[in-house]
């Protein structure tokens, strides 16, 4: 049994796709399929149900699958066992990274990790969208902000403090707010993944609890960097992670506004498929990104680790 054909059944499991586990691993779609077909046949049982519109485990293949996890876990330790620690980490990685953290904060560390472990390769995703780190193959994920359920493990690292704030062109032309009551007057850049208006507003916290004061809204963006842009161009108040918005506050590009109605501090967290049997170098990974963003942060978190809810 090929720990080549383990890996090929595992994606293919995870992805519920034999065209989707082919484009991720880089192999052609008969590769893929013999490969299952090899395993099925060595095992003397159906792995995955097949049809036209859908690919499942059979029960022996939900059972084959964690044995298949634990296997190829296991075979990744036993070959670095007894290489030197200088000679770093091997494979591949997959991470998924806002887009405003990788560049100012991951990608200009990341030389230090990969000259530490040369012969890793990294893949990294810069997005403000929530990725599905199964159905789209990542190692591990850096998440800004709530968390939905889900089955995942989630490694807390902190909470990132918010600003209001506005250019000093919007300012001039709409007055500066000191009340709720003075937004009337005033307009927000609203951030939506969807790119809908529903829920524009200012976030404060009153008495522990989040309040939205509602507010017009003429713009619309799904982008952390289309966000700033916008509000430097004068088209409304945003709330920004501080972090990203105070060294536009020190050049006087923005202007930091009602400092008694921030919104409630966004959480960051690391978050990962599977607990057991974590590859070394995705464990070396979930640590070093620790260690960059939790200084970075407004508090650490407790140090246990849990599924997400």
């Amino acid at each position: 049994m090929q720990l080549e054909d383990l890996r090929i059944f595992v994606r293919v499991a995870e992805l519920a796709s034999f065209t989707r586990a082919a484009e991720q691993l880089g192999l052609m779609k008969g590769r893929v399929s013999a490969a299952v077909q090899q395993l099925e046949a060595r095992l003397g049982t159906r792995l995955l149900q097949r049809t036209t519109r859908s690919v499942r485990l059979t029960s022996d293949g939900e059972q084959f699958l964690a044995r298949a996890r634990e296997l190829l876990a296991d075979a990744e330790q036993l070959q670095s066992m007894f290489q030197p620690a200088a000679s770093g980490l091997r494979g591949r990685l997959r991470i998924d990274l806002p887009n405003t953290l990788a560049r100012e904060l991951v990608i200009p560390r990341l030389p230090e990790f990969l000259s530490a472990h040369p012969q890793l390769e990294v893949a990294i995703s810069t997005t403000d969208r929530f990725v599905d780190i199964v159905q789209e193959g990542f190692d591990c994920v850096l998440r800004v902000g709530a968390l939905a359920d889900s089955e995942l493990i989630v490694r807390p690292l902190g909470q990132m403090a918010m600003a209001n704030v506005a250019s000093p062109a919007y300012l001039q032309a709409h007055g500066t707010p000191l009340t709720l009551a003075d937004l009337a007057q005033h307009r927000v850049v609203h951030y939506s993944g969807r790119l809908n208006t529903q829920g524009a507003g200012l976030e404060y916290v009153q008495d522990g609890e989040r309040r939205v004061h509602p507010m017009r809204s003429a713009l619309v963006v799904n982008s952390a960097d289309a966000f700033q842009a916008a509000c430097v161009a004068g088209l409304g108040i945003i709330q920004a992670p501080l972090r990203g918005v105070q060294p536009l506050i020190d050049a006087g590009a923005l202007v930091a506004v009602l400092p008694g109605y921030q919104a409630p501090a966004l959480p960051v967290s690391l978050l990962y498929a599977h607990r057991h049997q974590l590859p070394p170098r995705v464990q070396a990974m979930l640590n070093w990104l620790a260690q960059l963003v939790v200084p970075t942060l407004q508090s650490q978190p407790p140090q246990r680790e849990a599924a997400a809810r």
